[in-house]
């Protein structure tokens, strides 16, 4: 039985004893019942860093009192602080316990004196280094396991190739969906067309592939392994993520034939129609599926998946504004990346980057082209992709020599008016500061490299907006979030009752870095810290939400892999490095034939500690626990910014 689920065993245990039952299922309970749990950042808490934990209790704890202990020793001692809100009618009351004087190296723990007593799990204070160096090579075994095509790696969830039929994928048009369902009706349409649509990640618990959510990783991945080359670089020994990155890359090359100017940006279906199954219909490893069921008729677009073209059409067809500056990004990158090691691949993605960036739609209506069926990421902001890719653009232009020949622009100033011009689209637009990074808006990215981009070009005047005003509203997207912060007892810069709640906890705490570093200020630096910790065990429920990062953390992802390949119960193996959506509004139910159950007694440990938002470990939850990759994206630039403090590499 997994260690928390017999930790809560026994906990209700005792209560049962303190109770009187006067009705059958019923427990009513005397105040011995009430208690109290404190929170921690699992991962832990770096030396010179602010600390913080949380105290979570079922009755007020005034006059408590709180010790830090080394073993048996107390080492720091000190009244629990103010009361920062209820979260339930269960726990209403909700207290800061602050030891930000605390530096020693160490591992310790929190005891709780006071009305109700409580302790903590053991939990580190070290350097941000040891802290964060295994969660940041846990991303990166993430994405590995993540991979599909005949370039997989083995571990110990992956044993073999899969998806090898891409290699010679039919293309269809998009067809028709239903709203409500997703699915399609009639056939698909074949366009006469093959391409080799292999390798790539899966999107999440699926067998998906996606650009939209690609393109966006890979961005992520790139400026990692550029800013942070001793961290996610050649420079680390445990977490260079430069061959994944060039993975994430190859995919996007395929997805986009620059000899024709044609664009693809899927593979595979998630919902199919009467007569077909498709992806998310069945429960397997992705092995079986080149064979599967013998590929009769019904299984068709699961031995054989769909690759589907661009809405617009063909050769020279326009591109949704959103994925033409998000590839753009990734491709410019790619270039200042390889022009020196390799510089045909360089200029294979320059020319790609600047050919797909001249075929964006920037007059788009209706829903953007994101995958289909749109509902899946249902993304309506463009803005701040496009300005991600003339700012990528720029650096990649910006002092280099030898040029491939056929390029549309080679001045760079071209794409620093045109970063510019989107960044003041955005900032003056209908979504500003609506949001912050993660895969529906990137400014929490493309503002501080167009700020980093406005300071090598001498902060030029005459442009469409400039530093002053990039940085006003990464400030205002941050101010936002402490806002929110300020209306939650945990303090967390985001509404635990919506999706991507992890995403964007660490989202928010690469922004809070990024702001201190242009500005030389600590404004939000206890935020970055914070707002990391939340989505590391310092929430409600007591568990990380990135799988082996700390002591509780998700064991029933829907996720096809981790639940027929892995471990149900925590121990190895796991999906380590996977951030899990979080909590929500909702948890979800629907069970497929195969599905192994988890966790394997029923029972949800965390349903007693739901209340401004609800979470549960449950292997069909996937509005809770399924991971994704540009969920896991931000994480690994959170950890990155922990560890360095400040980017090394230049754009």
């Amino acid at each position: 039985m997994p260690t928390l689920r017999l930790t809560i065993l026994k906990r209700f245990i005792k209560t049962v004893l303190s109770c009187s039952i006067f009705i059958p299922g019923l427990l009513v309970c005397s105040s011995l019942a009430q208690t109290a749990f404190v929170r921690v950042n699992q991962v832990g808490y770096v030396s010179g860093g602010p600390k913080r934990a949380y105290l979570m209790s079922s009755s007020s704890e005034a006059g408590a009192t709180f010790s830090v202990r080394s073993g048996s020793t107390t080492v720091f001692s000190a009244a629990i602080g103010a009361s920062l809100g209820s979260w339930s009618r269960s726990y209403p009351n909700v207290y800061a316990l602050d030891f930000d004087t605390l530096t020693t190296a160490g591992t310790y723990s929190i005891a709780v004196s006071g009305p109700v007593a409580a302790s903590s799990p053991n939990f580190r204070i070290n350097t941000a280094t040891n802290l964060y160096a295994t969660p940041l090579a846990n991303s990166l075994f993430f994405y590995q396991n993540e991979r599909d095509g005949p370039n997989f790696i083995a571990s110990p969830l992956r044993t073999a190739a899969a998806h090898l039929n891409d290699q010679t994928a039919k293309v269809y048009l998009t067809p028709n969906y239903n709203v409500g369902s997703g699915r399609f009706s009639g056939d698909l349409t074949a366009t006469g067309a093959v391409i080799d649509a292999s390798g790539g990640w899966w999107d999440a618990g699926d067998y998906l592939k996606f650009v939209q959510t690609t393109s966006y990783t890979v961005d992520l991945m790139l400026a990692g392994v550029r800013d942070f080359p001793n961290q996610m670089g050649a420079g680390s020994a445990s977490s260079n993520f430069s061959a994944e990155a060039k993975f994430g890359l190859d995919w996007l090359l395929r997805m986009w034939n620059d000899s024709t100017q044609t664009f693809y940006y899927q593979v595979g279906i998630g919902n199919g129609n009467s007569q077909t199954v498709s992806d998310h219909d069945i429960w397997r490893l992705p092995q079986a599926d080149d064979t599967y069921q013998g590929c009769s008729s019904s299984y068709r677009y699961i031995c054989n998946r769909p690759a589907f073209i661009n809405t617009a059409g063909g050769a020279g067809a326009s591109i949704s504004p959103n994925l033409a500056g998000r590839m753009a990004a990734a491709f410019a990158i790619c270039y200042h990346l390889y022009q020196t090691s390799s510089p045909s691949y360089a200029n294979q993605c320059l020319l790609s980057a600047e050919h797909i960036f001249d075929h964006a739609n920037t007059a788009p209506a209706g829903n953007l082209l994101t995958v289909i069926p749109f509902s899946f990421y249902p993304e309506n902001e463009w803005r701040d992709d496009m300005e991600l890719g003339a700012v990528e653009l720029y650096f990649a232009l910006q002092g280099a020599s030898g040029l491939p020949m056929g390029l549309p622009h080679i001045d760079p100033n071209f794409y620093l008016q045109q970063a510019a011009h989107w960044a003041n689209a955005y900032i003056t637009g209908p979504n500003d500061a609506t949001d912050t990074l993660n895969l529906y808006d990137v400014t929490g990215f493309a503002h501080f490299d167009l700020y980093r981009a406005f300071t090598l070009a001498g902060n030029p005047s005459g442009l469409e907006t400039n530093r002053a005003a990039v940085l006003a509203d990464l400030k205002k997207q941050l101010d936002k979030a402490v806002a929110q912060g300020n209306t939650d007892p945990f303090g967390f810069g985001f509404p635990w009752n919506v999706y991507d709640t992890t995403s964007h906890g660490a989202g928010i705490s690469v922004m809070a870095a990024e702001y201190g570093f242009l500005t030389g200020t600590n404004t939000y630096a206890a935020n970055a810290h914070r707002w990391l910790a939340n989505i590391l065990g310092a929430n409600a429920w007591g568990t990380s939400l990135i799988v082996g990062n700390g002591t509780i953390f998700p064991h029933c992802m829907q996720h096809q892999v981790a639940n027929l390949a892995g471990s149900l119960d925590g121990s190895p193996p796991v999906l380590a490095g996977a951030a899990v959506e979080g909590p929500n509004g909702i948890t979800a139910k629907g069970t497929l034939s195969g599905m192994l159950a988890c966790p394997v007694d029923g029972v949800d440990v965390f349903a007693q500690f739901n209340g401004k938002a609800v979470y549960k470990d449950f292997v069909q939850s996937f509005s809770t626990v399924e991971p994704a990759i540009d969920l896991t994206a931000s994480s690994f630039l959170a950890f990155s910014w922990q560890i360095a403090g400040a980017p090394s590499g230049t754009p």
